[in-house]
Formats: C-alpha cells, structure tokens, sequence
C-alpha cells in the first residue's frame, strides 16, 4: 500500500489510533460473551443478558457523542490537541483492564460510560491535529491513511479476541508465582497495554502545530439550516453528521445480537469475530486510495454511491444464512463506509473555519459515537421482530443518508483540483 505525501506525524497519529483500536475492538467481541457468562452477578438492572449487552455497548457510544462536542470545543479554545488526546488515551488504559476486576451489571456500565468518555476526548482533538497537519490537496488522503491504521486494528482486533477468549485460561509464572489468567481476564488486559501503547507513541512522536488557535466561541449549537442565499436547505457539515449517523447505525446493528447471529448461522465466536471484522479489513485497502481521489476528484460522489452501496448490503445481511454470505455481505458493506470515511471527514475540514477544527469535526465523531450507541440498542429491540428487521431498518436510514447528501451537501473539490474552501490553509504546515 502506497502512502500519499502526508506530515510524518499523522502517521504517528494513525499508528497509535490503530495498536488502541486493536484493544477496543477486543471489547466489541469479548463483552457480549462476558455477560453471557457465570462471570457477570444478576443484580440491580434485573435485564435479559441480551438488552444488559446493548446497554453496556451502547453507554460507551451514547456518552462519547455527548461529551465530544464539549471536547473538541474545549481543544480550539485552548488551542492545544496533545493534551486532550493523551488524557483519552489514559483513560482508556485504566478501564481497559478494570473489566478483569468487575463482575457487577452497574460496574460494568460505569467503566463503559468512563471509556466513552475518554474516547471523546480523544478522536476530535485527533482529527483536528490531521487536518490541521494537511492542505487541501492532501486531505483526503490524509484522512484516509488515519482511517486505515485505525481501522486495520479494529478489523485485527475481534478476530484476535474470539481467539485469545476461547483458547483460555492461561498459565503464567511472574516472579515465581503461578498466576492463572480467564480468557477474559487476558482479553481485557491486552486491551489496556494497547492503550498504553497509543500513549506513549504520543507522548514522544506528537506535538501540537504552531497553526493551531485558540478563537472557538462559546457557541456549541451546531448549525442545521444553511445560511442564507445557499441553494441548500440544510448547513453542509450537519447533512454530514446525519449522513455519519445513519453509516454507523448500520454498521454496529450486528454487535449486541451476536448470539442471534450464531444462532442463525450455526457457528461460533471466531466466524463471528470475522465477519465483524471483515468489514473493517476490506476497508484497509480501499481507504487510502479512495481518500487521495477524492482530493482529485472531488468528495461527494464517493459519500453519494457508498450511501447508496450501503443500503443493499446492510438490507442483505437480514437474509444470509450462511457464514461464507454473511462474511461476503460484510466485505460489500466495508466497501461502502469506506466511501464514505474519509471523504466525508476531508469535506468536514474542508469548511472548517480557522482554528475551529476540533468543533467542525466533532459534529461527524459526535454523529457515529451516536450511530454506535443507537445500532446496538436498535438490533437488540428490533430482532424480536425478525432476524430481517434490524437491517431493513438500517437499509431505510442509509437511503434517507444518501438522498440528503446528493441534495443538501456542497462540493469543496472540482474534478482535477484542489479543494477549495478552507481558511485553516493559510497557515503554514509545521515542519517535521
């Protein structure tokens, strides 16, 4: 895979998004198996272990949505990244092995609630360093290469975690001590020194631009209408969120029924493990280059057809009823976000005003930590309906995506140039 000319330090930036991801992306496999457990106590909630796993997995997104715009806010205003960055990245790695020593409803919620917080920290003021480490004849491939590290330890993740869970418990000898670790417990920790990891590639390898300022207002309304005399109804930006919104709903549909899933299909965790992260694999190969065409080519029509690609694929996954057509309906859908990521992030920052990128992109991050949240709760209540429902459901909201970004969303990029809006340019890009 070959990388566009980009700052080195976005490629510390995707390297460490990605050794953290293989950590979180344990979790998306190995906790619907926890609850399902002996290890997790019946307590206070008194719910079913399949609505206990979209609520522990939809807490991580829905507090990650709302915490976000405040943190991308908070970094324009201070006009420093690293730091909010770093303070994500610890939080991670603290939480990341508390679940080895909970074993309650309630405590398993809190420490999701705390990872969705520490994420949200995290990915604006991420974003706001790759776009403001970028011009706008890089942006998209930019974005694109963060994308595909990120997303290459997503995808590695839950194939590792169906395997690392099923060959447990494991035997270890620390300073002569016998110390016997769960499947589980070995997950959870795995995750936590991969957080750890992206902390310390940050730590040492990232700095703050000398382009970043700090002018955000104190406005945290997102605009919805565009302003007037534009031929859109609706602000460019925010048809974006809802566009990120609807990918992500139809994406995570598939996380909390996993046991519906297996059911189905008659299979186990490790097909499971690689059908979710099928979608996210085939996405490291198409990213890069489907990023750097939308700088040359423009951004719309990318996000446009993998709406609309998205739409059959997600519709399909309610009919398969094998594994091998299951893994191929989650490669087509991998194939349609992957349209749709990175040039949708690149036409963000394209209309971020100076100095307010962390809020800009905030509205796409805060839109699919929402979707993340809002999928798992829509499977785990729409599968009593029928294994189709979820994903019908899913279909029609990329639909609607689609149709308002062919209609409501201005293009940054003409055919054969560079973009062309985009104030935080003026700026020189720092030097390595």
């Amino acid at each position: 895979m070959s990388l566009p000319d980009i700052d080195r330090q976005v490629l510390v930036l995707a390297l460490a998004r990605m050794v953290d991801a293989v950590g979180n992306s344990f979790l998306i496999v190995v906790l619907p198996l926890y609850i399902a457990s002996e290890a997790i106590t019946p307590g206070t909630l008194s719910v079913s272990d399949a609505l206990l796993t979209g609520l522990v997995l939809s807490m991580f997104g829905l507090f990650n949505s709302v915490v976000q715009p405040f943190a991308g806010r908070a970094s324009d205003r201070a006009g420093k990244r690293k730091i909010f960055v770093l303070i994500g990245l610890a939080i991670l790695t603290v939480t990341n092995g508390a679940f080895a020593f909970v074993g309650s409803e309630l405590s398993l919620l809190a420490i999701r609630i705390a990872q969705g917080i520490g994420v949200a920290f995290t990915i604006p003021a991420t974003l706001a360093l790759v776009n403001e480490l970028s011009t706008t004849a890089t942006r998209g491939g930019s974005m694109g290469v963060f994308n595909t590290f990120r997303l290459l330890g997503f995808g590695a993740g839950p194939i590792a975690a169906g395997a690392v869970v099923s060959t447990g418990p494991y035997r270890l000898a620390i300073a002569d001590v016998a110390v016997q670790l769960s499947g589980f417990d070995a997950a959870f920790f795995i995750a936590a020194i991969t957080a750890l990891g992206g902390f310390l590639l940050v730590t040492l390898f990232v700095s703050d631009p000398e382009s970043t300022h700090a002018d955000a207002g104190d406005d945290l309304t997102v605009s919805v209408l565009a302003d007037a005399g534009d031929e859109q109804l609706l602000d460019s930006v925010f048809t974006l969120g809802v566009a990120t919104l609807v990918m992500a709903i139809s994406i995570a549909l598939i996380s909390t029924i996993q046991p519906a899933v297996n059911t189905r299909l008659d299979q186990g965790p490790t097909l499971f493990g690689i059908e979710f992260g099928v979608f996210v694999l085939v996405q490291v190969v198409l990213q890069v280059p489907i990023g750097s065409a939308s700088d040359r080519h423009g951004r719309k029509p990318f996000i446009v057809w993998g709406l609309a690609l998205l739409v059959l694929a997600t519709f399909v996954q309610g009919l398969v009823v094998a594994p091998w057509q299951m893994i191929a309906a989650r490669a087509v859908q991998g194939i349609a976000a992957a349209f749709v990521f990175a040039p949708a992030l690149a036409l963000a920052g394209d209309l971020a005003t100076d100095g307010q990128s962390g809020t800009t992109l905030a509205v796409l991050t805060m839109a699919f930590g929402l979707g993340t949240a809002l999928g798992p709760l829509s499977s785990g209540f729409l599968i009593q309906y029928g294994f189709l429902t979820p994903f019908a459901f899913g279909a029609a909201l990329a639909a609607v995506g689609a149709i308002l970004v062919a209609t409501q969303v201005e293009e940054t990029v003409t055919s054969g140039s560079t973009a062309t809006t985009n104030v935080s340019d003026t700026g020189e890009i720092p030097e390595d």
